[in-house]
């Protein structure tokens, strides 16, 4: 169905009735929640994955075909911005699997621009470890990798992330701590 703005209900709609909306089949209220969680849901991707911007465009928009079908299973157990993140989180590991290439996660933030305090030593040095912290990144295995996106570059809160990756908050604080270990002990090498 292609999302279309139909009726002036939506904008004070509340997500979980434009979730139920959307079990209806109402494309307005896809087009609603496209416009308020498309962004957000574009960044958790790019910041998972690392892909290229011709993927991620793909894969937002599979994410919310995603949410479309299964609006009927939506039982309000998490926030809709949480359900979504579950949902593109699956759509990016199938990705993975499905294509098999890794890239920066970082890409997608561009190079860091020197400021004036920094001198080039000082940028060239930040940029080698923005290098490195996006490799060690990419090498964590996936639950590791989208706990830590989840919770420490998406500011998800503990028990949010918890819904979205569907485990126990101490399975997700374990995640957690691996993964900054891992990724402390990647900078570590660097900088003694």
């Amino acid at each position: 169905l292609p999302f279309q703005r139909k009726s002036a209900w939506l904008a004070d709609a509340t997500d979980e009735l434009l979730v139920a909306a959307c079990a209806l089949r109402d494309p307005g209220a896809m087009g609603e929640l496209f416009d308020r969680h498309g962004n957000a849901v574009h960044q958790f991707l790019s910041r998972l994955l690392g892909a290229g911007s011709w993927d991620l465009d793909d894969m937002v928009h599979t994410t919310f075909l995603e949410a479309l079908r299964s609006a009927a299973r939506f039982r309000g157990g998490s926030s809709v911005k949480t359900w979504l993140f579950g949902i593109a989180m699956n759509v990016g590991r199938h990705h993975i699997r499905d294509q098999v290439r890794r890239r920066s996660f970082l890409r997608a933030w561009g190079d860091l621009k020197p400021t004036p305090a920094h001198t080039p030593d000082h940028a060239a040095e930040d940029h080698e470890m923005v290098d490195l912290a996006a490799a060690a990144l990419a090498k964590l295995p996936f639950d590791l990798r989208a706990a830590f996106v989840l919770c420490d570059l998406q500011e998800m809160s503990g028990a949010d992330a918890a819904a979205a990756l569907d485990v126990r908050p101490g399975t997700l604080g374990r995640r957690l701590f691996e993964a900054r270990r891992a990724l402390r002990a990647a900078v570590e090498k660097v900088r003694p």
